[in-house]
Formats: structure tokens, sequence, C-alpha cells
């Protein structure tokens, strides 16, 4: 029975968690290495994009809640995401046009291109906060779980209860279906076949009468959808705060370079990776250890390897090791 009730507490403090995270991660990290792989440089304002389509999506969610419009048991959030995802393309079509095509026309060098991302990610920073404010943003509503921890209490007769929020469980859900629709868009539509080979070979790309402007505006859009998503899923699940996003670009960026930069497969499993390294590494081991270990071994103290404060830490030194020792990623994608 203890080892039932440390695999409950195990689940529903560390795998649940960092399965909805990972898929978090795993959608920021694909719109990174779409952007690295197409338009060949690493977009610092990435972390931004996210929280600007969420908050487009915010602000239409309160509209809709305004007018008493729901989705009962769902966050409408949902309803508003399409607005989000719409309002996130205009603004990287709009971005594309006013600073990133000049320095492409240019020839410019990815470093360029980098240090101008960055100057559009203090841009879009600010812009975000001056709309929606620094603070914390509530916007989720609808049931908040789907199991609460007493209800599986009373079906198991465990001590230990298992949670299952229904943010997490959309996550997953999202993250599947998005997903699958993207490698469907990739590898089977002349569009997405056009932009694999743009970003295998660009030159023999244009010899073949594949309009580049064309991929690039491609490559905004389903970026913009990406970050839209991946925003709102993790704004549902946590919260959303303007500054949260920004460091979220880290573990992103670690997720895409772990995987393999340019590799959409190795995207996702950068992404769990980070995220499982981050949740195990910050958790508190006490109850589980408890629960396995002998009342007389049993330990005192937390048992926590790093507090939650440092989470991002993980992230930065599995980046380092990965650039040290495989700097092409688990897949094989571009060397970072």
């Amino acid at each position: 029975m203890d080892f039932l009730n440390a695999i409950v507490a195990l689940a529903n403090f560390v795998i649940i968690p960092a399965v909805a995270y990972g898929s978090q991660l795993a959608l920021g990290a694909l719109g990174v290495t779409l952007i690295y792989g197409i338009l060949r440089f690493s977009n610092f304002a990435h972390g931004d994009t996210m929280a600007f389509g969420t908050m487009v999506t915010i602000l239409v969610t309160w509209w809709l809640q305004a007018q008493g419009i729901t989705l009962g048991p769902l966050p409408t959030a949902l309803l508003a995401l399409p607005f989000g995802i719409l309002g996130c393309m205009a603004l990287l079509l709009l971005t594309d046009k006013l600073v990133y095509r000049f320095y492409r026309e240019q020839k410019a060098k990815p470093m360029i291109l980098v240090i101008v991302s960055t100057g559009v990610m203090f841009i879009m920073n600010g812009l975000v906060r001056l709309i929606i404010g620094p603070d914390d943003q509530r916007f989720a509503d609808g049931e908040r779980f789907i199991i609460t921890a007493r209800e599986f209490k009373q079906m198991t007769g465990l001590q230990e209860g298992l949670a299952l929020k229904t943010t997490q469980g959309i996550t997953v859900v999202t993250a599947v279906v998005v997903v699958a629709l993207l490698f469907w868009f990739l590898n089977r539509t002349r569009t997405g076949k056009s932009m694999r080979a743009y970003s295998d070979n660009e030159d023999l790309a244009l010899l073949s009468g594949i309009n580049p402007e064309r991929v690039v505006t491609y490559t905004w859009l389903i970026v913009a959808a990406l970050a839209t998503v991946a925003g709102t899923l993790y704004g549902l699940d946590k919260s959303y705060k303007p500054f949260v996003y920004f460091q979220l670009l880290l573990p992103i960026f670690a997720s895409a370079i772990v995987g393999g930069l340019g590799s959409p497969i190795g995207a996702i499993a950068g992404g769990f990776v980070i995220a499982f390294s981050e949740v195990t590494i910050t958790y508190a081991w006490k109850k589980v250890l408890g629960y396995l270990m002998p009342d007389s071994l049993a330990p005192d103290g937390l048992v926590q390897l790093l507090s939650t404060d440092y989470k991002f830490a993980v992230s930065f030194v599995i980046l380092l090791i990965v650039l040290l020792f495989r700097p092409t990623g688990l897949f094989g994608g571009k060397s970072a």
C-alpha cells in the first residue's frame, strides 16, 4: 500500500505537472526551431511573442466573460484562442515587414538578426506591459479539476490523493492535436514541403521555383499560432505575468538546443527533457521517500536538490552541458 501511495504522490507532484509543462515547452520550442531552421536565426523575441498572443487571448476572454459567453466546464479562453492567434499573426507579419525583411534583403549575418530580435523583444515586452500591466492576470474559469484528490482517495482508499487539473488535461490534448497538425502540414501539403526544401537547401529551393517570401510568411503564421497556443496553455495552467514569459525564453531555447536546433521532433523531446529535469530536481522528495523507506530511515529534511526559485538554473546547466558535449543536440539538428 505504501508503494502505491508513493507512486500516486510521484504522479501527482512530478509526472503530471512535468508532462503538462513539457507540452508547453515543446510547443514553444517548435516555434524557435522553425524560425532557426527556415529563417536562419535565433529569435530572442519568442517569449514575448507568446506573451503578446496570450494577452490578446486574455483580453478577448474577459470581453466574452463580460458578455456572459462561456464554455461551461471548459475555460472560455479556448473560445478566445483563435482571436489571440490572429492578433499574434498580425504582429509578427508587421514586425517582419518593418524590421526583419530589411536585414534579410541585405543578407545580414545571423548574429545581426539575433541582436535585432533582442531589440524587438524589448519593444514587445514594453507593449504588453503597457496594455495589460506587469502584474499577474487570472483568466481561467470553468471546472478547475477533472478529478480532485478527495475523489481519488474515496475511489481508491489510498492515503495519498491524485488531482488532475482541467488545464493539465487540456494542455496535453491540445499539444498532441497541434503537433499532429503541424507534422501533417509539413509532410503532406505542398507549402509544407516547400518550407522543408527551403530549410534543407535554400539555393536549390530557389532554383526549383519556390517563392522565399511566401515561405517566410507561412513560417511566421505557424510560429504565431504555436506561440499563442503555448503561451495560453501556460497561462491557464499557472498564471499570466509578462515577465515570466521573458524568463521562459531560457527553458524554451534549452529545449530546442537539447533536442537539436532545426529538428521538430528534437524540439518536442527537448521540451520533455527540460521539464522533467526541472520538476524532479526542484521537487521535495520527503513524502515519496517516507512511503518507500522504513520509519527508521525516513528523511527528516525536504530532500530537495534545488529550491523552485532556481528552476531556470537547471535549464541553463543542461544547455551548457549539451553545447559542450553535443552541440547538434539529441536528434542531430543544426549546430547551435
